[in-house]
Order: C-alpha cells, then sequence, then structure tokens
C-alpha cells in the first residue's frame, strides 16, 4: 500500500492509493497526524482525490533520527572501520522537505547528497526487540540527508552538519513493508544533474531498519510517524578526489525504484553561514 500526505485544492490530506491508482482520502489533514490518532485502517478510506499531488509526508514526526556509516562501501570511502555499533545524529521536523521544494542553504557551504532509505515507525517501541521493532515499522520512505561538510567537520560531533532548516528531502509517498524487501535489497540511488553519483542495496546495510528501531528504543521512546534514516552507500561527494560539492541550480534526484523519487534544486542565498 502506498501513503502519502496530499495536496488538494481544499488543502493537504492524508491519503491511500487504491488499485486503480487513485488517491483516496483519509480521515486526517497529514500522514503525521493520521498515524498519532491510531492504527491505519482501510476501512476508513474515503472518495477519491483527483488531481491530488504528494507533498512532504510527514509534517511534524517527533523524531527524526539518522544513522551513519551504515554501508560497507560508504565507511571504506570514509576511511573508516566497521561499526560495533549505530553512528547516531538527530535531525528536527524543520529540516524536512518533500518533492519538488528547493533545498535552502546559505552561499559559500559545502554541500553534499546522501541518498537514504526512510524507516516510517508505526507503534511505540520501547526497548523492543528485534522482532517487535520489525513488526512496528508503518513503512518505508525515500530521503537525502543533504549534508553541510564544512560544518559537519568542526567538530568531532556531526550534529551541525546535518541538521540544517529545510535541507533534507523525503517522500514522495510511504511504502508498506509488505512490498518493500529491504533485506533481499533494494537499490538506493542518486544523481545529480542527471548524472549518477551513487548506488547501493540495502542488502549491504550494517545494521537493517530492525536492528535500528531496537537499539534506538533502548534508550528512547519511539512513536508512531518518527522517522529514521537508514544511512547512504558509497558515491558521496566528500569521498571524492578531489571532493565535489552541489552548487546553486544544481538538481539532486533521489530514487529508491518501487518506493519513488524525489527531484530537488539546490537554492542558495545570501546569509548568515559564520
Amino acid at each position: 500500500m502506498r501513503l502519502a500526505t496530499v495536496m488538494t485544492e481544499a488543502g493537504t490530506t492524508a491519503a491511500a492509493l487504491d488499485e486503480a491508482g487513485v488517491w483516496r482520502r483519509l480521515p486526517a489533514a497529514d500522514l503525521s497526524a493520521l498515524m498519532a490518532a491510531g492504527p491505519i485502517r482501510l476501512d476508513d478510506l474515503a472518495g477519491p482525490l483527483l488531481g491530488a499531488v504528494p507533498v512532504q509526508p510527514l509534517p511534524s514526526p517527533g523524531k527524526v533520527i539518522c544513522c551513519g556509516l551504515n554501508y560497507g562501501d560508504h565507511i571504506s570511502e570514509m576511511g573508516r572501520e566497521l561499526p560495533a555499533h549505530p553512528t547516531l545524529f538527530t535531525k528536527y521536523a524543520d529540516t524536512l522537505i518533500g518533492p519538488g521544494e528547493p533545498i535552502e542553504l546559505p552561499v559559500g557551504l559545502k554541500v553534499d547528497w546522501e541518498a537514504e532509505l526512510a524507516v516510517v515507525v508505526g507503534a511505540a517501541l520501547w526497548r523492543a526487540d528485534r522482532d517487535v521493532a520489525a513488526a512496528a515499522i508503518a513503512g518505508y520512505t525515500v530521503a537525502n540527508d543533504i549534508s553541510v561538510r564544512d560544518w559537519q567537520h568542526r567538530t568531532s560531533e556531526w550534529f551541525q552538519g546535518k541538521a540544517w532548516d529545510r535541507s533534507t528531502p523525503i517522500g514522495p509517498v510511504i511504502v508498506t513493508p509488505d512490498e518493500v524487501d529491504v533485506a533481499a535489497g533494494v537499490e538506493v540511488i542518486c544523481r545529480v544533474n542527471g548524472a549518477e553519483v551513487q548506488r547501493g542495496s540495502t542488502r549491504t546495510l550494517v545494521f537493517d531498519p530492525a536492528d535500528l528501531l531496537a537499539y534506538i528504543s533502548t534508550f528512547t521512546v519511539l512513536r508512531p510517524g518518527d522517522v529514521v534514516l537508514t544511512g547512504t552507500p558509497g558515491g558521496v561527494g566528500a569521498g571524492r578526489k578531489p571532493p565535489r560539492y552541489l552548487a546553486d541550480g544544481d538538481v539532486v534526484e533521489t530514487e529508491i525504484p518501487g518506493i519513488g523519487t524525489l527531484r530537488n534544486a539546490v537554492a542558495f542565498h545570501a546569509g548568515p553561514a559564520h
């Protein structure tokens, strides 16, 4: 099943795609509100939404937690050893943008791409084991952990390079786990101005989605609508020789076949980048 927050002439609404390929209304203004209200029920589907366009699916997640260095090839290109535990950092809801929205950052920064599979939590998790965590996955979506490398490497903590407002595309839809086999491998692809720069498979993840949710729930509760980004494969700009960074007007495409594609243009603006 495909879920989304869609824009219509009347505003946004949560929606599901029916077997005829038509978006049908669900009883909430967006998927964040729908998931917070309880389990999603298909018998709540209402009339068709003609002309509906998917937008940022989860406008108000309580937590956005990310895993770095989770693909073997990316770990190698960054010159690190395989981790014994997940390398985690956080974002805020303010970082998230939807399909077609610009990646807005001050001019003069070293901005990099990081295509990722994102996991959407569908049930509360607190100190869950792997099986419970796997059963709590509501679905998967596409994300790009756009990173400001010069700020990321100012200190040993990555947070300040990862949590810039309006910098992290996610969407366009959430696909339920019955349609996505992460263990068998789904491809995670990034293109810049049409040229492929990343392609990896989730079968090479060091920590898979269930591992991550179980681990995170050990120290903080996860709730419906929370988002966990699972890491990026090799091919980031910072790993190239010489490094390559995004320029104003570049178009970043992030694709996971079976889920969808995001297209977001870079829009640098005059402003403080201390």
